[in-house]
């Protein structure tokens, strides 16, 4: 086998605010092996300031990637399970090379029998941007929306208000993703205020790694908590199970390039599963050939919620897609 991998950026078409600052474009990797004249291709998608791997030598762990692709998965796997996109990047273009074409987990999804249900994701903005986006969203027929909060949560509750004021939680459920932008003492107001809202979820409200605050407010809360962030960096399945078993949180979100990719979401979703903690997946502003090989592996999951994909149409200069979103639902281009 050859591999090989070029850097790519792509260009938000406006900026996208989040807890951690306005983000204008993102950086990653696509990388491709060949074998006996076939060809897979996987996205290599470093999230700089989130990934576990966002670290100086990156490119030369590409590298010796791409130099020792012949080595065998089991030793790949254990030297890589610090590069968890490129881990991951890796997973997508061997899946690839088996089947070719777009193809990397075939189903009912990639023949076009089968669509995913999505969230409708809002980005952080003024008020206005806020409410157009979310005004946009409801006229395209999606019935579950999340917002990035934790700026301005005043006028971000307004919206919230507003919203539930016109909408019941039975025609719309409404998620929001904090990315640990609360203090704890500020949670624990702000988890009673979304349970009168009748919120479907928070994820991560404070800041990962306070394992000990973020177990009494799982244990407490009125409105439940999903762990993104705290995920981030555990690698070891006993860590993983350890985790879990302490904070016992109401739900995780998994993100497969932050997560050791599809074997690491699979451990992941097999612990959450023995202690009755849900799950969904999601994308982690993927090009659209991450999303598009996502989106395969989670219809294979048969989770019934709505999951996190559909973060394809953000990007200018995105490369051709395999998915198209109508409505709320995430097809397959047969």
């Amino acid at each position: 086998m050859i591999a090989s991998y070029h850097k790519y950026l792509l260009e938000f078409k406006r900026p996208s605010g989040t807890s951690r600052g306005v983000l204008l474009d993102k950086e990653t990797f696509i990388l491709e092996i060949s074998d006996h004249g076939k060809k897979g291709v996987g996205e290599c998608a470093i999230f700089r300031g989130l990934s576990f791997d966002d670290r100086p030598d990156y490119e030369e762990k590409l590298k010796w990637l791409c130099e020792n692709i012949d080595t065998g998965p089991d030793f790949l796997k254990e030297e890589l399970k610090d590069f968890p996109s490129i881990w991951f990047g890796y997973e997508q273009a061997v899946q690839n090379l088996k089947y070719g074409e777009s193809l990397y987990f075939p189903s009912e999804f990639t023949e076009g029998k089968s669509a995913i249900t999505i969230n409708g994701l809002i980005w952080m903005g003024d008020v206005g941007y806020m409410e157009e986006q979310i005004q946009d969203k409801l006229e395209k027929g999606f019935h579950c929306i999340k917002l990035k909060i934790g700026v301005d949560w005043k006028s971000e509750h307004i919206i919230l208000q507003k919203l539930r004021e016109k909408f019941s939680k039975d025609q719309l459920e409404l998620r929001v993703d904090a990315n640990g932008g609360f203090t704890r003492e500020e949670a624990i107001v702000v988890l009673q205020q979304l349970a009168d809202l009748h919120i479907h979820s928070i994820e991560q409200p404070i800041k990962a790694g306070n394992w000990s605050d973020m177990a009494e407010l799982c244990a407490q809360t009125p409105t439940p908590i999903a762990l993104d962030e705290e995920l981030i960096g555990i690698t070891d399945l006993e860590e993983k199970k350890k985790l879990l078993e302490a904070i016992q949180p109401q739900y995780i979100i998994l993100k497969p390039a932050l997560v050791g990719g599809f074997s690491g979401t699979d451990e992941w979703i097999s612990l959450a599963e023995q202690l009755n903690i849900g799950w969904w997946i999601t994308s982690a502003l993927e090009s659209n050939i991450g999303l598009n090989a996502i989106a395969q592996y989670t219809f294979t999951k048969n989770s019934p919620m709505p999951q996190g994909l559909g973060t394809g149409a953000l990007f200018v200069n995105n490369f051709e897609s395999s998915l198209d979103l109508r409505n709320e639902l995430l097809w397959f281009k047969v």
